[in-house]
């Protein structure tokens, strides 16, 4: 899949991003507020394994935004299951020198699109940490709202920290 962002594209992943990804994941301003509650490096092994992973996903839910052939970001969907099986959480993350040039929105724009009249999806949300201004502003911009804050709802760095929830709902036609 390509989407065109206007000087970005969303796109699949391929093999050959795996040396970019793992060298954006360990900024340490990217670091603050992924997922992963273990101060760890990853590895450029690591990187190809999600890689070949998300590729063979159905339906592609993981994507890098590129400038070209390279990669300065990621945004993916974690369908959920069971009774919530309408809904995605939504996650996303652009490297530093690329902030404040509006991909993020662009990017989140498209792909919530994508998630909304290709996958047929009816919620997608995103969970957001304290302190991270530019990103609860990029959902905001989407039209994403805020659900509430859930407090000491991760675990990051060794200490218990807040995130906002927020939320957008498909709007029918």
């Amino acid at each position: 899949m390509v989407i065109s962002l206007g000087g970005a594209t969303v796109r699949s992943f391929v093999p050959q991003d795996a040396a970019l990804l793992a060298s954006h994941a360990n900024d340490p301003a990217i670091m603050a507020y992924m997922h992963d509650a273990e101060p760890r490096r990853y590895t450029e092994a690591e990187a190809a394994a999600w890689i070949e992973v998300v590729r063979m996903q159905s339906p592609e839910c993981h994507f890098s935004i590129a400038r070209g052939d390279a990669i300065i970001g990621g945004i993916g969907l974690e369908l959920q299951h069971d009774i919530y099986a309408h809904s995605a959480e939504l996650s996303y993350w652009v490297a530093r020198r690329h902030w404040g040039q509006g991909i993020a929105t662009r990017a989140v724009g498209a792909v919530t699109d994508y998630a909304f009249w290709k996958l047929r999806l009816q919620r997608l949300y995103a969970r957001v940490f304290d302190g991270n201004v530019a990103s609860r502003r990029v959902l905001e911009k989407c039209a994403f709202e805020l659900e509430g804050r859930l407090r000491r709802a991760a675990l990051k760095h060794g200490a218990l920290a807040d995130q906002f929830l927020y939320a957008k709902l498909r709007v029918s036609h």
